[in-house]
């Protein structure tokens, strides 16, 4: 092929977010004691793309690289990621001033590449330059990766950004490496699993994308997966939710501990609908940490849904009552104290720890092995949870709180079940079902937010004869709302129980 042949890889890496006043404890961490220190080096690179960036929309990512005073050319492409663990395939060569992709061997990517119209409209999009500490980390089984930190900036036209992180890359080995590696870093500094690339990074830049909450993707199953393939497809992709939302955590914008709280969700869903296939001892290793964390930014959401959607109303509606001015101090001291709280929480070194280790089981689960096939696996668990809910829903045709509580948590449960299977079935198959599941969610979430403000209002009153008054306001004006709800819900009830089981379809 030539001494200009392109070195053809498959890149894994973890990539972890590093504060920059966290350096230094990192360059004194133990580990670097014991790895084989191979320099620093200063790296420029320059992303290169179409005007209407025709390569950030297929994926790929074209880079040159100045490393001393070569010039390197790097084709990447969007990888597998599973659990925080990125795989991507990589095409590197020397560059000589002239783009060259005749021995990249994907055809599709080749040919993206190779398109006149494309390499004649090719232009820098966006540069990064930092300098890059590597060290070599041998571990007690026979794997090898290298440790990296990079800091230096993300420049994109007058735009640019801070990159401070930490790069562990397999170099040869299990890939398991990785997280053990980046788990023993978690536990001392602070660190967090990073999602996006620098390329993605980059272009955010460059487009002036804002950060905003991220809601579940479509899922990501595939009708040729085993069941554990399909589960750890799902899970690794309710953490990434999860994870992306976290980067907002400290912002101004409710929205996103309500999406953190439904990742989580979700993921305890996955859990208990794949529990029949999971290892000994994964649930039980997962589910209480899942669990205290979802408790945590439970409350902040609580109150943010209490500010938003019980007082806030109220308030607008009669905006000279100082008494409901009165509440709505009240409750927006007790919510950002919450919301402090839900922070302090997501920022412990635990919660990096956690979400590492959730990742690095989602990632050594023999998902090859399968004792049935996946269709059949989801109907079987569509079937047991569609029954057990409209078990509940009979239970609740009376209205009690408490079994319209648990009527609310199976129809959650069956309704992320079949978002997850749902490219198994037509969509028309899945439409009608979780339109009339999300509905009556709805209307039990808002009944359930009714009863919860009693609790939290309770809280605010201190004795205060003036916030008694406005406590008393706030539930008279809910008051026909709530009567509407509990009308909806027998309405809900009864669409659900001539729901139509689609998946017993052949």
């Amino acid at each position: 092929m030539g001494d200009n042949a392109p070195l053809m890889a498959e890149e894994i890496e973890l990539k972890l977010s590093l504060p920059a006043s966290a350096q230094r404890a990192f360059l004194r961490h133990p580990l670097l004691q014991k790895a084989q220190r191979l320099g620093t080096k200063k790296l420029v690179n320059v992303y290169y793309d179409t005007a209407d960036l025709a390569l950030q929309r297929k994926g790929i990512a074209l880079r040159t690289r100045r490393q001393g005073r070569a010039w390197l050319q790097t084709v990447k492409c969007a990888g597998v990621a599973a659990g925080g663990l990125a795989a991507r395939p990589e095409w590197e060569q020397p560059y000589n001033g002239r783009f060259d992709f005749a021995n990249v061997d994907d055809p599709q990517v080749r040919a993206l590449l190779e398109r006149h119209r494309l390499q004649s409209h090719l232009t820098p999009a966006f540069e990064t330059t930092f300098t890059r500490s590597t060290w070599r980390l041998a571990t007690a089984r026979g794997s090898a990766v290298l440790l990296m930190l990079d800091r230096g900036r993300i420049i994109a036209g007058h735009a640019e950004e801070a990159l401070s992180e930490i790069e562990i890359e397999l170099e040869r080995g299990s890939a398991t490496a990785l997280f053990d590696i980046a788990r023993m870093l978690a536990a001392d500094l602070p660190l967090h699993p990073a999602l996006l690339s620098k390329a993605e990074r980059g272009y955010r830049l460059r487009l002036g994308t804002p950060l905003a909450p991220l809601k579940a993707a479509p899922s990501p199953l595939r009708t040729d997966q085993t069941p554990l393939q399909a589960f750890r497809a799902i899970a690794g992709a309710c953490l990434a939710q999860f994870q992306m939302n976290v980067l907002g955590a400290e912002a101004d914008d409710a929205e996103y501990i309500h999406q953190m709280r439904v990742a989580l969700r979700r993921l305890r869903s996955a859990l208990r609908t794949f529990r029949p296939l999971l290892p000994d001892g994964f649930e039980a290793a997962s589910v209480p940490p899942l669990r205290a964390l979802a408790r945590a930014l439970g409350e902040a959401r609580d109150w943010d849904v209490l500010a938003e959607e019980i007082v806030g109303p109220v308030r607008s509606a009669f905006r000279e009552d100082a008494r409901l001015a009165a509440l709505d101090a009240a409750v927006g001291r007790a919510r950002q104290q919450a919301r402090i709280a839900a922070q302090r929480t997501l920022g412990a070194r635990e919660q990096a720890v956690f979400q590492l280790d959730l990742a690095a089981r989602l990632f050594a689960l023999d998902s090859s092995a399968t004792v049935t096939a996946l269709p059949a696996f989801a109907a079987r668990r569509l079937g047991r949870l569609h029954k057990k809910t409209l078990a509940l829903a009979g239970a609740a045709r009376s209205l009690d709180p408490v079994r319209l509580h648990a009527l609310r948590i199976g129809v959650k449960r069956l309704r992320y079940a079949i978002e997850f299977f749902a490219p198994l079935y037509r969509a028309r198959d899945t439409r009608g079902a979780l339109a009339s599941l999300a509905a009556l969610q709805d209307t039990l979430g808002a009944l359930n937010d009714l009863a919860r403000a009693g609790t939290l209002l309770g809280q605010c009153l201190d004795d205060d004869p003036v916030l008694r008054e406005a406590v008393s306001l706030v539930g008279g004006w809910h008051g026909a709302r709530y009567a509407v709800l509990r009308r909806l819900t027998l309405q809900g009830i009864q669409r659900l129980r001539k729901n139509k089981r689609f998946w017993k379809k052949k």
